[in-house]
């Protein structure tokens, strides 16, 4: 079935263009906006997924996260500006499933967008799926990652991570000690055409870090090489 996605964004300009590149790629989209108008729209009739900016008038994307949440969990992609880091964390928070900052590339959305309907696909399919495509969790010492159903636990205790935060810590951790450059995480979690710069791995990093010290304050299994890159320690 082709996927439906809403896109919520008082920007027209944005609205216009992002709706016609998913389309382009064969999915339905339905635009609003304002938060207020999409909340009737997308509890009524949910989509398959929704993106939703941040700044809006009249209802912002925060606070229409938080009001969806309480009837749906239909997976949200926020746009964000790279000063919202405050907002991304409340977000996610909130339940988001991932953010992606403006200016942003739209082949990077569109490969978010079908990593999560990916992910929600797998969550409700049968276990058996597993066996068949052979794709298990993968253990490191107290970590345990289900690339299959994007789970992460640390000591059995949960940790969400966006699409692009578990896709740095599995390159990480399939290779415990060895150093990984940022040049090879970028290639990880994002397309090789897709450019971004050193200190988006880092600002990744901080907050794979930030997440796992909130279920384990100890932690430290993420190591800094000055100069090299990140590498997995396995305990």
């Amino acid at each position: 079935m082709t996927a439906t996605i809403a896109l919520v964004d008082d920007d027209r300009n944005i609205l216009t263009s992002v709706s016609i590149a998913l389309q382009t790629e064969g999915f339905l989209t339905r635009v609003y906006s304002d938060g207020e108008t999409a909340l009737k729209a997308l509890t009524d009739n949910p989509p398959d997924l929704a993106i939703f900016d941040i700044k809006m008038p009249r209802m912002d994307g925060l606070e229409l996260l938080r009001r969806l949440r309480e009837k749906s969990h239909i997976p949200v992609i926020f746009l964000t500006s790279k000063d919202d880091e405050l907002d991304e964390a409340l977000g996610l928070a909130m339940g988001a499933d991932d953010y992606i900052a403006k200016p942003f590339s739209q082949r990077l959305l569109i490969a978010r967008i079908r990593a999560i309907l990916r992910r929600t696909e797998l969550a409700t399919s049968p276990i058996e799926e597993d066996a068949a495509t052979g794709a298990g969790p993968l253990v490191r010492g107290r970590l345990s990652m289900d690339p299959a159903r994007h789970r992460t636990t640390w000591g059995n205790e949960p940790v969400t991570l966006t699409v692009t935060e578990f896709l740095i810590l599995e390159t990480l951790a399939q290779r415990p000690g060895i150093v990984k450059t940022r040049n090879q995480l970028m290639d990880a979690a994002y397309h090789d055409d897709i450019y971004v710069d050193d200190r988006t791995i880092d600002s990744h990093i901080k907050r794979l870090r930030r997440k796992f010290r909130q279920v384990d304050p100890t932690f430290d299994a993420i190591e800094t090489l000055y100069g090299a890159g990140y590498r997995f320690s396995e305990e």
